[in-house]
């Protein structure tokens, strides 16, 4: 994963700009597909290797332990590059961005609240830590689990954020520095009931619609959020239904995973475009969403709409007014000649 940090003098940061990714997960906390090892082709940052050996065979950190406990760990930072590095190490929380529910690291200005609170890196990491050129630093760690930690899943990852500013970017009137970061995830699970929870809710449609129907498609946008209530990461999949009067089969999408990784607590904001939708209708739209690894987690929830071409309607009853004018136009011109006849006949009688 990999970010461009933004700052305004003293490197400013979107709070969900930093260590975008996506990841897709089974049952529990194993990725569903390889890892591979966080980098950016300039610099690394993965569990440390075993002893003797060149690379790590885990691209994440995957822990487990009872509230009360502390378990140790060691993180790595490679530099690949051909001049020394320096870099701010500090462990985090992930969170979901609201729009899209791509995985993301907070930012260093951002105080974390779980898991990336009970990290605590080793003094040597106090400051910044520089890197040789094509070496490494290994940076020892532990996770002390509160005694209260709830169970289930805990989310967050360190996160190696270069000191140098490599661009300056235009943001309205004030110049803005760029930095990256690099961020190796950590996910920990506390034993307890596990209880997952997922619902689909706030499901809207936006509509567009040519000027002359059925000459061109109606397009629409079909919103909705995806809320993960319970305390397990999920991999949701959604299906997408809708119906016409009479039953009308209209829009038929069958479930499919999203390819993201929604976390406990979050919420996010998803769209659908809908290249075809009807013209004119009345439709029930209704999206069920389930996980990955958990079969009987089901949420449903639907929205209807009438489908109506607003715009050729309008142009209808600009259609009708004008005729309607122009009928009332000729009726008092005939009325006028008319009256005028009469006059003349009157004045021929005399």
């Amino acid at each position: 994963m990999r970010t461009r940090r933004r700052t305004r003098s003293r490197t400013r940061t979107s709070l969900y700009g930093l260590l975008l990714g996506l990841l897709t997960l089974s049952a529990g906390l194993l990725p569903a597909g390889p890892a591979t090892a966080a980098d950016n082709g300039t610099w690394g940052v993965f569990p440390t290797p075993a002893a003797g050996a060149a690379m790590s065979d885990r691209a994440y950190f995957f822990h487990q332990g009872a509230a009360g406990t502390t378990l140790t760990d060691s993180v790595t930072v490679l530099n690949s590059s051909d001049r020394e590095l320096t870099f701010q190490v500090f462990a985090t929380d992930a969170v979901n961005t609201p729009a899209g529910g791509a995985f993301a690291l907070l930012p260093v200005e951002a105080e974390p609240k779980d898991v990336g609170a009970w990290i605590a890196l080793a003094p040597e990491a106090a400051g910044t830590v520089t890197v040789a050129a094509k070496g490494r630093k290994d940076i020892p760690f532990t996770v002390k689990v509160p005694a209260d930690a709830t169970p289930g899943d805990h989310v967050g990852g360190i996160v190696a954020l270069g000191t140098a500013v490599e661009g300056v970017q235009q943001d309205g009137k004030v110049q803005v520095g760029v930095k990256r970061s690099v961020g190796a995830r950590l996910y920990f699970r506390v034993p307890g009931p596990v209880a997952p929870g997922l619902s689909v809710e706030d499901v809207r449609v936006s509509r567009s619609a040519p000027l002359l129907p059925w000459v061109k498609d109606a397009r629409a946008t079909v919103s909705y959020a995806l809320v993960n209530r319970g305390n397990v990461v999920v991999g949701p999949k959604v299906a997408i239904f809708a119906e016409g009067l009479f039953g009308r089969r209209v829009l038929d999408r069958p479930a499919r995973e999203l390819k993201l990784t929604l976390l406990p607590g979050q919420r996010i904001e998803l769209t659908e475009p809908w290249p075809d939708a009807p013209q004119s209708d009345r439709v029930t739209v209704r999206i069920t969403a389930g996980a990955a690894g958990h079969p009987d987690l089901v949420s449903r929830s639907e929205t209807r709409f009438v489908a109506v071409p607003w715009p050729a309607a309008g142009l209808l009853l600009v259609l009708a007014g004008a005729g309607a004018t122009v009928r009332v136009l000729r009726r008092r011109r005939r009325a006028e000649s008319e009256q005028e006849e009469s006059v003349l006949d009157l004045a021929g009688t005399r």
